[in-house]
This record gives C-alpha cells, sequence and structure tokens, in this order.
C-alpha cells in the first residue's frame, strides 16, 4: 500500500546527483551543446528502441558509475540496459512531468515511460515511471543516476497528492446520495474503501479514468470511503458491507440501490493494485456491473 516512487523523490535524487563528482576521461556520448533534458530524453529514447545495448550503456556514467536505484534496491548499469531491451519496444512515449537544471552541467527529468511492448503475446502497454540525472563530463553528457520503477500494466501515478478520500466527507451521507441515484438510474454502488496515504488507492483510481473503461464505470455510482490516518475511520460501514479492512486497501463492495451487498472483497483482492491487469479489473466490473 505504499509507493515506491513519488515525485517528492525528484528532490531526493537531485541530492544525490549533486554529491556525484564530475568524470572526465571518458569517449564522448551527448554533445554539450544538446544539453537540455529533453534533448537528453529523446537521445534515451531512441537508444531504447535502436535495441542496441552498445548504444544504449554509452549513455551510462562510468567514472563514476551510475547509481541506478529499483523501488528502492540498489541495481547496476547493465541490469538497467537489459531491463529497457528486454522490454522489446515497439514504440516508447514518454509523457515528461518535470525537469530541472539546478547547477550548470545537470539536468534532471521525471517522466512516465509508455512502452508497446514485442516481448508481450499481443500487443500491450506497459507504464514505468524513471528520474533520470544527466551530468556533463567533459564535452558530453552521461546518466550518474537512475531511479525507477518496475514495468507495470497499469499507470502509476507520480504522487499520491490527490485528494481522493477527503477527510470531512459524510461517508454515510454520499453512500445513501448514491443508492438513490443508482436507483432512480439503473446502475450499481461501487465502494471503494482506502485512503490517501494509500499509494494503490491512487492507482485504482487513476484506472477508473481510463478511456476503455468509461462503458462499465457508467454503470456504477462511486463512493471513496476514507479509513483515515489510523485504518479505523469509517470502520462500522466497512463491517456493515462486509470489507475486511485488516486484509488491506483499496477494497471494494458492490451495493444495489436499495443498499444490498451483491458482493464485497474479503481478501485483499486489490491491496496490491499497482501489479494488476487491466483485463483483471475489468473482469471484475463486468461481472458485477447491473444487469441489462
Amino acid at each position: 500500500m505504499t509507493h515506491p516512487m513519488k515525485v517528492d523523490l525528484f528532490i531526493v535524487l537531485l541530492g544525490i546527483v549533486m554529491s556525484v563528482p564530475y568524470g572526465l576521461t571518458q569517449t564522448p556520448a551527448i554533445p554539450a551543446e544538446r544539453a537540455p533534458a529533453l534533448a537528453l530524453l529523446e537521445e534515451w529514447k531512441n537508444a531504447v528502441l535502436s535495441g542496441n545495448p552498445v548504444e544504449l550503456k554509452r549513455l551510462y556514467s562510468t567514472t563514476p558509475a551510475t547509481r541506478v536505484t529499483l523501488v528502492g534496491k540498489e541495481s547496476t548499469t547493465d541490469a538497467d540496459v537489459a531491463f529497457w531491451l528486454g522490454l522489446q519496444a515497439r514504440s516508447l512515449r514518454a509523457d515528461v512531468k518535470q525537469t530541472s537544471s539546478p547547477q550548470p552541467g545537470m539536468q534532471v527529468v521525471l517522466f512516465e515511460a509508455e512502452v508497446q511492448s514485442a516481448a508481450a503475446a499481443k500487443s500491450q502497454s506497459l507504464y514505468v515511471s524513471e528520474l533520470q540525472a544527466w551530468r556533463q563530463q567533459g564535452d558530453a553528457w552521461r546518466l550518474v543516476a537512475v531511479q525507477r520503477t518496475n514495468a507495470a500494466r497499469l499507470q502509476q501515478p507520480l504522487n499520491d497528492g490527490k485528494d481522493i478520500y477527503p477527510a470531512d466527507v459524510d461517508a454515510r451521507r454520499e453512500i445513501k446520495e448514491a443508492e438513490e441515484k443508482a436507483a432512480s438510474d439503473h446502475k450499481r454502488v461501487l465502494l471503494v474503501f482506502g485512503a490517501n496515504w494509500c499509494y494503490d488507492c491512487h492507482v485504482l483510481d487513476q484506472a477508473f479514468q481510463r478511456p476503455d473503461f468509461a462503458s462499465v464505470m457508467s454503470g456504477y455510482e462511486v463512493v471513496h470511503v476514507d479509513i483515515g490516518p489510523n485504518g479505523k475511520k469509517n470502520a462500522d460501514l466497512a463491517r456493515q458491507f462486509q470489507v475486511p479492512l485488516d486484509k488491506g486497501v483499496p477494497a471494494l463492495a458492490v451495493l444495489e440501490g436499495d443498499g444490498r451487498v451483491v458482493v464485497s472483497q474479503k481478501n485483499g483482492e486489490f491491496e496490491n493494485a499497482r501489479a494488476m491487469t487491466p483485463e483483471a479489473l475489468l473482469e471484475f466490473l463486468e461481472k458485477w456491473k447491473p444487469k441489462s
């Protein structure tokens, strides 16, 4: 339920990078005149798409060695190169979230990559969030620090700042209003127990916004039920709708318009939402949507 990477780490990475000494003895990589972060990112994307390990590896620093971190664990340049080339990217779109040049000779970029992978049995998108720090080394630029997530089938929000569980909301009143609307519009109510501190709750919320989910989501009135900082808020509602919060959040329950429970999750099925596939989530939503 915690997040492996968020925008706050942009600042952390800057601190790491600024402690890394310059390396001056390497062969040229990206010419210094192409320094802006977006140009550097474009060069990196082209190297990934080339599928050439030599082409990609030359962008990483060797003196000092690039510091590679994966979900809180130290990794290596070779492993990072193998990861990206192992995706066998047919296409790679980088959605840039933030760039910075904290001092001369340094460029930092935060982005989410959407990769169409040829390694999958059928065409599918994979999402990776990555922070890259580039430093000028002589007349070229190289990666001196990289921090990224694993590849995931659902988009991974870059922070948990969205207020999807406002603290001052009366959940019982919201559920009653949702039930009334569902009854009049031939829908069902989808309760999502969670909290703003729960990263997987943000993953699930973002998945609900996907264009390919619009049709099935139109059959539900969604209510986010806040469990609060200590996980005990609205515990009475969790018991009423048969959702054991000790199994983790997000946790879902589907109700009829009259408040009857259609189904509730008993075993933390969505607790690790970040690792779910769109197909698995759609299967659940399709199964329990109102009957035509």
